[in-house]
């Protein structure tokens, strides 16, 4: 799975990218210039919502409902934002919201 790390890309996909909000997770999608290239995702979990424990904790469960839900997706970068509730939320009720929002943008996106 390849990760957007460079903080100049993710500026770029919350300026330019469709969100997609559940009460457990956000999603930010945007097309790659170049739809041949793999897809890419990143994991995000503010300050304001927790401590390191917390932040880890939700990042960890992000990346495994990406996993599940068949991500990262060709010619696409995606990005996974934690909401309060991320970890507080079943691991099942955050991967059937994060699977509707991907079906969502799939329907908008053509994903």
């Amino acid at each position: 799975m390849e990760t957007i790390k460079s903080s100049t890309e993710i500026s770029s996909i919350f300026s330019h990218g469709k969100r997609y909000t559940a009460p457990s997770i956000t999603l930010l999608v945007q097309k790659r210039t170049q739809h041949d290239l793999p897809g890419r995702v990143a994991f995000i979990a503010g300050k304001k919502l927790g401590n390191a424990v917390w932040r880890n904790r939700a990042k960890r469960r992000l990346r495994a409902v990406c996993h599940d839900a068949g991500g990262p997706w060709q010619g696409y970068d995606v990005v996974f934002i934690a909401r309060s509730s991320t970890t507080r939320d079943s691991y099942s009720k955050v991967c059937t919201a994060c699977k509707k929002l991907v079906s969502k943008s799939m329907s908008e996106c053509d994903l």
